[in-house]
């Protein structure tokens, strides 16, 4: 099963010259890029970990190519992600994100069904490895 969140997650896994391509996009446009990397690829965890902290001053994509192989070596069986923030409104909202690395055998993910309370339905996932 190949996990899908953020953007391009229904192409072909980017290369290290397509993702720097969209690390020059979100840089063009004063976006600040963070990686992060996790190994629960559940749809509900949003909080993955932080590799460092975000590249707020950073204004080339090698930098951020730097910490992403870095976080690669670290973590080779884990799913890496690239976000952008943009913080023009006061805020630091994540603008775009992208999942950069996968692990070599991804995770499924089982979905339960449950009834309860007469009609009622409740959901729960579980990652299997």
């Amino acid at each position: 099963m190949r996990i899908t969140q953020g953007c391009f997650s229904f192409l072909p896994d980017l290369t290290d010259d397509q993702i720097s391509a969209q690390i020059d996009y979100c840089l063009g446009r004063g976006w600040a890029i963070g990686v992060e990397w996790t190994d629960e690829p559940h749809p509900r965890n949003t909080f993955w970990e932080m590799w460092g902290n975000p590249m707020f001053d950073l204004r080339d994509a090698k930098g951020v190519m730097m910490e992403l192989d870095a976080c690669r070596t670290a973590n080779p069986d884990s799913y890496i992600r690239l976000i952008a923030f943009d913080d023009t409104r006061g805020i630091e909202s994540v603008t775009m994100s992208f999942i950069v690395h996968r692990p070599k055998v991804e995770a499924r993910l089982r979905m339960t069904r449950t009834e309860v309370d007469g009609r009622a339905i409740r959901y729960a996932h579980e990652v299997v490895r």
